[in-house]
C-alpha cells in the first residue's frame, strides 16, 4: 500500500476527526444562541468564532478541565495500550503517553488549558465548515451524473454547470480526496499541539523519572532477594541430600531432611513476603531478616557439614534496618557460595559492629574441589552492589591462601 494512502486506513484518523468536530460544540452553541436565521457572513464568523472565546478562557482555568482534555485527547488522539488504562494510570504512562491527565497544578499549566480550547474550538468550526462543504460537494457531483440533471454542481466547479454528466461523475472523488487529507493532515496538527499544550510540565516529567527508577530498583532489589533466598536455600537442599545418600546412616539423614524442611520454610516465607510486594495487596507481610537472625544461617551451614567458626562483636540488635538487612543477605550468599563451590570445608566467620563501620567477614579454605575463582558470579556481583547502594564497599576474592568476601558498610 502506497505510504500516502496509509493514515487513511488507521483508526486513529477518523477518531481526530470526531475529536475535532466535537470541538465546534460550543461554537454551535453559541451560534445559535445568538441568531443564525438570516445571518450574514459576520454575524456567523462573530457566532462561531467570536464569541465562544470568553468560555473557553474562564473554562481553561479551571483545574479539573486539563484531566478532562487529557483523558480525550489520550483516548482519541493516541489510541493505543496507554489508553485503555487510562483510568488511573501511573505519572510515568502520562508521561510515555506525551499527554497528562493530572488536574492544573500551577497557572503555567491554566493558561496552556485555555490556549489549548481556545484553538480546539477554532480548529472545530473550521474543520466542521470544510467538511460540510466538501461532503456537499461530493453529493452534488454525484447528483449531477443523472441524465436529468437534478442538482447544480457548480460550487467549486462553476464551468461544470452546463458541461457533459460523465464529467461530473469523473470529479465525485477529487471533493472527497481534498476532505481526506484535510482530515490527515488537521488530525496530525492537533495532535502535535496537544503534546505541547497538555504535555506534563518539566515538574511532572522529573516525578515520572524519579518514580521509574524507583520502581526498576525495586525489582533489582526484589531479584537479588530472590536469587539469595531461593538459591541458598536450594544448595543446603543439594548438599544436604547428597551428604546423606553418601553417608547412609539413619540419624544424619533425619537431621538432613530437618534442615532440609526448615532452609526450605524459610525461603517460602520469604517467597512469599517478596510475592506480596509485586502484588502490593495491602496485607501485612513477613519482616525482612536481619543480622540478628545470622544464627539461623550460621546453623544452616553446620548442618550441611560446614565448620562454621563464628564470632558476633558489638551491638548488632542496634543497626540502622537496611544496613543490617543488606548485611544479613550479603553473609547468607557468602555461606551460599562457600557451600557450592568449596563445599564442606572450615569457614571463619566474622562480624563487627562499632565506630560507625560494620564489618563482615568470611573466609574460607581453597582446597576445595570447586573453589571459585576470579570474579564473575551473579553472587558475589550482587554483594559489591548492594555494598556500593550502601555506601560502602566490598571485596571478594583469593586472600593469603583462602577464599575472602570482606564487606564494610558505613552505619550513618
Amino acid at each position: 500500500m502506497p505510504r500516502f494512502l496509509r493514515p487513511l486506513t488507521r483508526a486513529v484518523t477518523y477518531t481526530r476527526w470526531l475529536h475535532v468536530l466535537l470541538g465546534a460544540v460550543p461554537g454551535l452553541t453559541c451560534a445559535s444562541i445568538y441568531g443564525m436565521s438570516d445571518a450574514g457572513a459576520v454575524d456567523l464568523f462573530v457566532g462561531f468564532f467570536v464569541l465562544p472565546i470568553p468560555l473557553g478562557v474562564v473554562a481553561g482555568l479551571l483545574p479539573a478541565l486539563r484531566r478532562a482534555e487529557g483523558l480525550q485527547a489520550r483516548l482519541m488522539l493516541f489510541p493505543g495500550a496507554h489508553a485503555r488504562g487510562a483510568a488511573g494510570p501511573s505519572d510515568a504512562e502520562h508521561v510515555d503517553s506525551g499527554v497528562s491527565v493530572m488536574p492544573s497544578a500551577s497557572w503555567n499549566e491554566r493558561c496552556r488549558t485555555a490556549l489549548w480550547l481556545l484553538l480546539r474550538m477554532e480548529t472545530g468550526c473550521a474543520t466542521g465548515f470544510a467538511s460540510t462543504l466538501l461532503i456537499g460537494q461530493t453529493l452534488a457531483l454525484i447528483g449531477a451524473t443523472a441524465q436529468e440533471r437534478t442538482t447544480d454542481p457548480a460550487l467549486f466547479f462553476p464551468a461544470l454547470a452546463d458541461g457533459p454528466w460523465w464529467v461530473d461523475a469523473l470529479l465525485v472523488p477529487v471533493p472527497l480526496m481534498i476532505l481526506l487529507g484535510f482530515v490527515v493532515a488537521v488530525g496530525h496538527f492537533v495532535a502535535t499541539v496537544a503534546e505541547r499544550l497538555l504535555g506534563p510540565s518539566p515538574a511532572q516529567r522529573l516525578a515520572a523519572l524519579e518514580e521509574r527508577t524507583e520502581q526498576l530498583l525495586e525489582r533489582n532489589r526484589i531479584a537479588r532477594e530472590l536469587h539469595d533466598s531461593i538459591g541458598h536455600a536450594l544448595t543446603v537442599a543439594v548438599v544436604q541430600a547428597g551428604a546423606a545418600r553418601a553417608t547412609a546412616d539413619p540419624a544424619f539423614t533425619e537431621r538432613a531432611l530437618e534442615a532440609i524442611e526448615d532452609t526450605g520454610r524459610h525461603a517460602l516465607e520469604d517467597l512469599e513476603r517478596v510475592l506480596r510486594v509485586l502484588r502490593e495487596d495491602g496485607r501485612p507481610g513477613r519482616q525482612r531478616p536481619t543480622l540478628v537472625d545470622a544464627d539461623r544461617l550460621l546453623d544452616s551451614a553446620r548442618t550441611s557439614g560446614v565448620k562454621v567458626d563464628a564470632e558476633v562483636k558489638g551491638p548488632v540488635d542496634r543497626l540502622p534496618g537496611p544496613v543490617s538487612r543488606e548485611g544479613y543477605r550479603m553473609l547468607q550468599e557468602s555461606l551460599t557460595n562457600v557451600l557450592r563451590h568449596a563445599g564442606p570445608v572450615p569457614v571463619r566467620v566474622r562480624v563487627a559492629a562499632d565506630e560507625g563501620l560494620l564489618t563482615l567477614d568470611v573466609r574460607n579454605a581453597l582446597s576445595g574441589p570447586a573453589a571459585p575463582t576470579g570474579r564473575g558470579g551473579s553472587g558475589l556481583r550482587g554483594i559489591r552492589e548492594r555494598a556500593t547502594l550502601l555506601g560502602g564497599r566490598a571485596h571478594t576474592g583469593p586472600h593469603e591462601g583462602e577464599w575472602r568476601v570482606r564487606v564494610e558498610l558505613p552505619l550513618t
